[in-house]
């Protein structure tokens, strides 16, 4: 039987062993990253030439071209590659011996003085040299690289090596946060932590994931928002909170959604929706404008603008004029059922008229909002936890900001009346007992924190996952999570 390539790796680590080499040693100094060592060498060539700076630096050798008593090898650290040449008689017997058996995949340690080929690339001229850990299985081919989606997010650990425009997504989406962190910082705005197992899940229409606490003896969830523990927070007088939240809901796998999710929510007190309508249109242009350098953002052959103002319509006014359905007929739940019927589009029997509306809209209308749009006015029934709008109290005060054709936030008013989010919830806990598993629950313990009163207050939350979307043009969010979840051959779900 024919030696696989990963056979003979292993030989040369036993050989190596044998030698008393260890393969995996930790000694060696780093003074500089391959792009430091650049940079200064474009800054003042002159100085390198001769008896120039020494540099040390290490990484993942990407490829070897050996020409008997030397070699080129390319190798990338963190920063970005760096060819290096390796000559026999500029290292020890023992060093040369070592560089010759080398592998596409192995980390290597070198220290030299920088000269320029005959091509003109700046190389490193290798005086001392390192093997720091031996790779045992091949990196793939390097023509075809990893292109398969599937085997990308499975093992995004060779998706970082072979494809170095992913590791400037995670990058760019590194900033993002970083970035949202500083612009709610800087208005005053306190980063917090709040539970990730609850005893109620809130906050959200989802249907959340079940664990158990032996110690307790209690059954928990895993927090589907953190809404309810910040809203808490504002009642005790933190009136400008946020938090970048790890989310968990038991829902569907597929270009939009990803059962562990990242999202911002922050709450304002004295603050209305309007008022967030616009912090938005500042946060999201003052993001694009520090990452990029512009407001404007390619995505998907098309171009976004997220310099303000943006389009506002209210939900009723979306469905009439890009939906399609008369005004008249959306508060004629038999109608609505008839279109929705007529359109392909799923609703259950019980459904309340504002369900239907926004099933509706999500069909009919989210895909073409490329632009950012805030739809306004949602129904009261499936906005249990916002305030009823004072000039129609069909309606609640609040709005989903849509980019790309996909929802990126969601904010409104807060409802700070404790008796009308008691029957609030009363409604939802009617609705979870006629079947919908993502109605709220009802939680005595936040009623009775807003019965000690909470100040006039909205709150927000985006997004994170599908926000770096948009800045990394990328179509499925599995393109901007590292370790994404995906099924099993067998059909089941896992870690990717």
């Amino acid at each position: 039987m024919a030696k696989t390539e990963t056979d003979i790796r292993r030989e040369k680590l036993a050989s190596l062993r044998e030698q008393g080499i260890d393969p995996y040693p930790n000694d060696f100094t780093v003074t500089h990253t391959t792009r430091e060592i650049l940079d200064m060498t474009a800054a003042d060539p002159d100085a390198m030439t001769g008896d120039g700076p020494r540099f040390s630096a290490a990484g993942r050798v990407m490829s070897i071209n050996r020409f008997g008593k030397a070699m080129f090898l390319r190798f990338s650290d963190r920063t970005g590659p760096l060819q290096a040449y390796v000559r026999k008689d500029k290292l020890t017997e023992a060093e040369f011996a070592l560089a010759k058996s080398l592998d596409v995949g192995d980390f290597v340690g070198l220290s030299g003085t920088m000269f320029t080929t005959k091509t003109g690339e700046w190389t490193l001229l290798a005086e001392r040299f390192r093997l720091l850990a031996k790779s045992l299985r091949p990196l793939p081919e390097k023509f075809h690289g990893l292109k398969d989606p599937e085997k990308r997010y499975r093992r995004r650990y060779l998706d970082l090596v072979m494809n170095p425009e992913v590791k400037e997504t995670f990058v760019r989406r590194t900033k993002l946060v970083s970035g949202i962190r500083e612009f709610l910082t800087a208005r005053g705005f306190l980063e917090v932590e709040t539970p990730m197992m609850q005893v109620i899940p809130g906050g959200a229409e989802a249907t959340p994931f079940v664990t158990y606490h032996r110690a307790l003896d209690m059954k928990l969830y895993l927090r589907i928002a953190p809404e309810l523990y910040l809203k808490r927070l504002v009642v005790g007088g933190m009136e400008r909170v946020f938090e970048i939240n790890r989310n968990f809901r038991n829902e569907g796998v597929d270009t939009r959604h990803n059962p562990e999710f990242t999202m911002l929510e922050f709450y304002q007190a004295y603050a209305t929706y309007e008022d967030l309508m616009v912090l938005t249109e500042e946060m999201l242009s003052t993001l694009a404008r520090d990452i990029t350098g512009s407001t404007r953002l390619p995505y998907q052959g098309g171009e976004i603008e997220f310099a303000p103002p943006y389009r506002r319509m209210t939900l009723a006014d979306a469905l009439a004029e890009l939906g399609g359905i008369d005004p008249g007929d959306q508060k004629d739940r038999d109608k609505l059922l008839a279109i929705a019927r007529d359109k392909g589009v799923t609703v259950t029997k019980t459904a309340k008229t504002g369900k239907i509306l926004t099933k509706l809209f999500d069909a009919l209308v989210e895909p073409d909002l490329m632009d950012p749009t805030f739809i306004t006015h949602y129904p009261v029934e499936i906005s249990p936890l916002s305030r009823r709008n004072p000039d129609n109290p069909e309606v609640v005060d609040r709005f989903e900001l849509f980019i790309g054709g996909r929802e990126i936030a969601n904010g409104f008013s807060e409802l700070n009346d404790p008796e009308d989010q008691r029957a609030r919830f009363e409604d939802q806990v009617a609705e979870r007992e006629a079947g919908d598993e993502e109605a709220h629950f009802m939680d005595t313990d936040y009623l009775e924190a807003l019965e000690y009163g909470m100040p006039p207050t909205a709150g927000e939350g985006i997004g994170i996952d599908r926000l770096a979307m948009l800045f990394a043009d990328a179509a499925s969010i599995r393109e901007v999570i590292l370790f994404p979840h995906m099924r099993t051959p067998g059909g089941s779900t896992e870690r990717a």
